[in-house]
């Protein structure tokens, strides 16, 4: 069959779309990428060579330059993605008229609108688990009965990364949705994760929760762990950097990330102060492992390291920085590397980041895992 073509909305590094590429079920062919950020409209477009990639406001876009523009033809789209920002939902209403270019619109009535106007076979909306319970669960319902109305049946669960062989706990809603009497599939998990997570008090929401899911754990892998996605790095001390591999690959996990690279970028520490050194020479799981009077504040998970053999707690766009969420070595005296966040993200190696450190450390962080964008593809590819 033809390829698959796809639009990512909202798209920050085209991660999650990279990952639908991925896909060895199916042939994704991302068409068009549209961000508020030039800097990562600029990393979508070096990892999608062929898709239009345009930054700024979506609310701006119109649909039928698109057509006039970049050949995106209003029946030439089949699927659908993204994650609107959260601050999207805030003043989210009733789906109130299919004037696809509303200058009233909220982030998330865009998306719809790019749905409503293309009317792909299917879309998948990823965002955070606190929009399962935003005002009380009455937003998620509201954007079920918009799409809904727009001719779609759809469902969403909460997935965590770690059940998809990425060496990371990290939760996120997706919703899929499909041209109404067609068929939802979601992936289904190959890896197990028994830690704590955030969840949802519907148990049946939860793609995997622990001990009522809809396979048997003992079946499954291990979940990847922190040290088995990043222990053939080259070990660099507080302001170094490694520009080589020195290391073999140890797992199937790293050959993967490497392909056959002899180059290795990104892999470079922040330079930490004596007294951050000091702080970090005593960091364990939590906050508390620091002596009183190195530090004056700071939330429970701050100033720790993260488990070696455990996935990695769910990384922020600050992770090159001791003071962040859990961000320090397992076993080295410094925070971690963007490449070692990009690892934990399930980043390849060749994947190429534009911006600055500091740029490129938020876009790692904010990013879709692409591990979890082909899983959730080849699940769809079902659909198609």
């Amino acid at each position: 069959m033809a390829s698959v073509k796809v639009i990512d909305l909202f798209c920050g590094t085209g991660g999650f779309s990279k990952g639908f590429e991925n896909s060895t079920k199916i042939d994704y062919e991302t068409v068009l990428g549209i961000d508020l950020l030039p800097i990562a409209t600029k990393t979508f477009g070096l990892n999608h060579p062929t898709a239009t990639g345009l930054s700024g406001d979506i609310r701006k876009v119109r649909r039928s330059d698109l057509a006039s523009q970049f050949k995106i033809k209003k029946k030439g789209v089949d699927l659908i993605i993204g994650g609107p920002p959260c601050q999207g939902f805030s003043s989210i209403r009733p789906f109130r008229s299919t004037n696809d270019d509303d200058p009233r619109n909220s982030l998330f009535e865009e998306f719809a609108s790019f749905v409503n106007y293309y009317r792909p076979k299917a879309f998948v909306l990823e965002n955070v688990v606190g929009l399962a319970t935003h005002k009380n669960g009455e937003t998620i319902e509201i954007i079920e009965e918009c799409f809904h109305a727009l001719g779609y049946d759809c469902d969403w669960k909460i997935l965590n990364a770690a059940h998809f062989g990425i060496p990371q706990k990290r939760e996120r809603l997706v919703m899929i949705g499909v041209q109404r009497g067609g068929s939802i599939h979601f992936p289904v998990p190959t890896h197990s994760h028994s830690g704590s997570t955030i969840g949802h008090k519907d148990v049946r929401r939860m793609l995997a929760p622990v001990g009522r899911g809809s396979f048997n754990e003992q079946e499954l892998e291990s979940a990847i762990t922190v040290m088995e996605a990043i222990s053939d790095l080259p070990k660099i001390k507080s302001g170094e950097k490694a520009e080589k591999y020195i290391a073999q690959p140890e797992n199937s996990y790293q050959r993967d990330r490497r392909k056959r690279l002899q180059n290795l970028d990104l892999h470079r520490s922040t330079d930490h102060s004596d007294k951050m050194l000091e702080i970090i020479k005593h960091a364990g799981k939590n906050i508390n492992c620091i002596p009183k009077g190195l530090i004056t504040s700071g939330f429970s998970s701050c100033y720790s390291r993260l488990d070696a053999d455990k996935p990695s707690v769910t990384i922020t766009v600050n992770f090159v920085h001791p003071a962040s969420n859990r961000c320090i070595h397992p076993n080295q005296n410094r925070a971690l590397t963007p490449r070692e966040g990009a690892r934990l993200q399930s980043f390849d190696d060749d994947f190429v980041f534009a911006g600055n450190r500091s740029q490129i450390t938020k876009q790692i962080g904010n990013a879709v895992p692409p591990l979890l964008g082909k899983a959730i593809g080849e699940a769809l590819s079902q659909t198609f």
